[in-house]
């Protein structure tokens, strides 16, 4: 069970290709008196699709033992004890994965054969993936965050601390001091530096310890051109940005002291950052879509979009959420054919638009129906 949902989950899921893929949704409680009714409507879930099973062709206990890796979420008691506002759950031959996450969901059992991930887009677009980076003189803390969850990123080769950084430095590097006034007594006044994390550090020691952040930085995020959101005090990010080389990092930053606060409060504050940038990413292509409508790089036809996102033509597509399309997609002719839902091999077609324009590094947008830029689906095209 896992409750942060990736790009890299999404990769595992899209690339599950089998006969049968199961994928169950629901909304859920988080407050005790209504939580009592999740495992009850979780079950009736399960009995919604145990039909839909047996209508494909299984038998009742064929269907049944399909069903068990999910049908033992039921039994366990911890599980349900700790919801979020929705649950999604894929199943196929030798596959089962359940995520508790913080969308909530319309009630829904697919059978296709791959699993229906257009639900889930929300939680990858105007939403992040984005970095935050809390660095103090004390403390380094790297989080992972989307609009609604964030989680911590384990650092490796990252100094946690400048005396740590200045612990691993050269000798005569790490023993920095400066004389102050003349020595007395033949003794030689000295204040050393990296040891406290007082205001009075060195601009050369903060650089080179923000400068070893950054070397380990690249290594752990190598596309750099996701948003990563620096928390520092204000003394500090001048020269935090001085050393940095990441192309990802926001011009605006949380300012004070990151150390005390939580990985939550920390995540609030990225986010009200990032918001207006991931709105006006959309909005930009909103506009290019009308620009170029009727050019022949934009269109909001089905027969047009879905082909050309399976042949990686589709930059930038639009989808509603909680909308299907249903029918079939004939990967030798790129021919489509609609059919109603429940149809022998029918599928949400624009389900697979997205799936496929993910897989070809386009940008999807999962919007409500009445935020589409046309109708039932847009899309801008590479060529």
């Amino acid at each position: 069970m896992n409750d942060l949902f990736s790009r890299e989950e999404l990769k595992a899921l899209v690339e599950i290709d089998n006969s049968l893929c199961v994928s169950l949704y629901m909304p859920t409680h988080k407050t005790p008196s209504a939580a009592r009714q999740n495992p009850i409507r979780y079950k009736n879930l399960l009995g919604e699709a145990e039909k839909r099973l047996v209508s494909t062709g299984l038998r009742v206990p064929e269907a049944r033992t399909f069903l068990d890796p999910a049908r033992r979420l039921l039994e366990d008691p911890i599980f349900w004890q700790y919801q979020n506002d929705g649950l999604a759950v894929f199943l196929a031959p030798e596959f089962f994965r359940s995520f508790r996450l913080p969308l909530r969901f319309k009630e829904l059992a697919v059978m296709t054969q791959r699993f229906h991930i257009k639900p889930l887009l929300p939680l990858l677009r105007e939403d992040g993936p984005f970095y935050i980076l809390a660095v103090s003189q004390k403390e380094v803390r790297l989080l992972q965050g989307t609009r609604f969850s964030v989680q911590p990123v384990e650092l490796k080769g990252i100094p946690m601390s400048l005396e740590e950084a200045l612990r691993y430095d050269q000798p005569e590097q790490h023993l920095q001091f400066h004389t102050g006034t003349p020595p007395a007594a033949g003794k030689r006044a000295a204040m050393f530096h990296g040891q406290g994390g007082g205001i009075d550090e060195s601009k050369t020691d903060l650089l080179r310890y923000f400068q070893k952040i950054d070397t380990g930085l690249r290594k752990l995020l190598p596309n750099g051109k996701t948003p990563l959101v620096l928390a520092a005090v204000e003394y500090l990010v001048p020269l935090y940005r001085e050393a940095n080389s990441y192309s990802g990092l926001v011009p605006e930053g949380i300012k004070g002291n990151p150390e005390g606060r939580s990985d939550a409060a920390l995540h609030k504050q990225a986010w009200e950052i990032l918001r207006p940038l991931y709105r006006k990413e959309r909005e930009m292509a909103e506009a290019r879509y009308r620009q170029l409508a009727g050019t022949g790089l934009a269109s909001k036809s089905p027969a047009e979009v879905i082909p050309a996102a399976y042949q990686g033509r589709v930059e930038v597509l639009f989808v509603p959420v909680g909308r299907q399309l249903w029918g079939s997609f004939d990967l030798e002719s790129h021919t489509l054919n609609l059919a109603p839902e429940g149809t022998p091999g029918a599928e949400d077609l624009l389900d697979f638009a997205a799936v496929h324009t993910f897989l070809n590094r386009g940008t999807v947008h999962a919007v409500k129906p009445q935020e589409l830029p046309d109708e039932p689906v847009a899309a801008l095209f590479r060529y």
